[in-house]
């Protein structure tokens, strides 16, 4: 399947999240994004499909986030709140 460039914008504490995440998972940024957008993907399409995602931890946190953002209950918190310093 050929490439194409997606750029997208997140907030620095979230951006610093995902690049240690992936590093600590040996995977990238790319793939993580790739294989959530594929979950989705199948999903609106009614596709019955494997787990893709390999880290269930992973994928039960999107759900949860995916969750909170559709019914209004997320509470945004900075890095700092999250990991401490």
């Amino acid at each position: 399947m050929t490439k194409t460039r997606l750029n997208i914008s997140t907030d620095k504490d979230l951006a610093d999240f995902i690049k240690i995440y992936a590093a600590e998972n040996r995977t990238s940024i790319a793939n993580i994004v790739t294989q959530y957008i594929l979950s989705l993907k199948r999903r609106v399409e009614g596709e019955k499909t494997n787990e893709i995602l390999s880290n269930p931890v992973f994928n039960e946190s999107m759900i949860e986030v995916q969750t909170k953002l559709q019914n209004g209950t997320s509470t945004w918190h900075s890095y700092d709140d999250v990991f401490g310093d």
